[in-house]
């Protein structure tokens, strides 16, 4: 409840004292809102004039973690420093807990990561009257609308697909599976792959319930999903090092920057504890997936469970 008070207060702040434009005071207000999530998860609950330096510094661990770019990070911690900055005028805090956070290392280079347009540039870049289109449209619309590990892609069964209630069943690292929300454009790339290609494939013994398949019928390899994404990026006139992970590391970045619940893409992502195991909670299915199709750039408009 705070939380909500203080940052009702920084609104007003930034729009009559610091006269910002609304892009940026809701800009801002995005940032404070991600730190109050965080400070609220788990079974930890700090107050605004209780955070110190070590959780604002958690904080930052997992943003990297997701894959936050560190430009992205920059102008998080920019944001939080103004809040605090407001929070020492009303005489809420007697020190500053960001007076000694260190922006991140701009020198270390983290993954690229896609714009939308470029996602969509990638996926118009597929040829779907060649007999491997279909498919491989399929594997680029599941990297990016799930985050998928490359491995988690190929190891998909078709008995993992739940898509009357909107959901993949996912076996990450260490065998561990999670329940991860999938959008109206995957589910009907999938569908026209699985009911118009692989139906009348013949499948070698052994792969039949494998997802992805190869010209021969059997399951498809890391290898080749790095020649998918490696062909179809230069085909778009995409300059940026894309691998599949890109996918991955855009899909995050961009849930991220619109506003979505950072347990939540920890969740989508699979994500082992950054800090802390407080951070997460039980996340029920329907919470996950309005999270997930409300901010992810290629959402359905249509929530409803079908």
């Amino acid at each position: 409840m705070q939380w909500q008070i203080f940052i009702k207060g920084f609104r007003a702040y930034l729009q009559v004292e610091r006269s910002m434009s609304g892009n940026t005071v809701d800009s801002y207000l995005r940032d404070i809102t991600k730190l109050a999530e965080f400070m609220g998860s788990g079974h930890r609950i700090i107050q605004p004039a209780d955070v110190g330096l070590k959780d604002l510094q958690e904080f930052l661990k997992t943003l990297t973690g997701l894959g936050i770019a560190a430009t992205s990070q920059s102008r998080i911690i920019s944001g939080i420093r103004a809040f605090y900055r407001y929070m020492l005028l009303e005489n809420e805090i007697k020190t500053d807990p960001t007076e000694l956070l260190e922006m991140p290392k701009t020198g270390r280079k983290l993954p690229d990561v896609l714009t939308i347009m470029e996602v969509e540039n990638l996926l118009a870049s597929i040829d779907l009257s060649n007999p491997n289109g279909e498919r491989n449209k399929a594997i680029v619309e599941l990297l990016y609308s799930c985050g998928l590990r490359v491995s988690e892609l190929v190891n998909l069964k078709l008995s993992d697909l739940h898509f009357d209630e909107g959901f993949i069943m996912v076996t990450g690292k260490g065998d561990k599976q999670r329940i991860v929300p999938v959008g109206s454009n995957a589910i009907r790339q999938i569908e026209q792959y699985v009911n118009f290609i692989r139906n009348i494939q013949k499948i070698s013994r052994g792969s039949e319930n494998n997802l992805f398949l190869n010209q021969r019928g059997s399951k498809l390899t890391r290898a080749m999903i790095f020649e998918i994404v490696k062909k179809f990026t230069a085909l778009a006139g995409i300059t940026k090092t894309v691998s599949p992970h890109t996918l991955r590391h855009s899909f995050a970045t961009h849930l991220v920057e619109n506003g979505a619940d950072l347990r939540a893409v920890q969740e989508m992502l699979g994500h082992a504890s950054i800090t802390t195991t407080e951070i997460y909670t039980h996340l029920d299915r329907e919470f996950l997936r309005t999270n997930i199709l409300k901010y992810h750039p290629r959402k359905t408009m249509n929530l409803e469970k079908k």
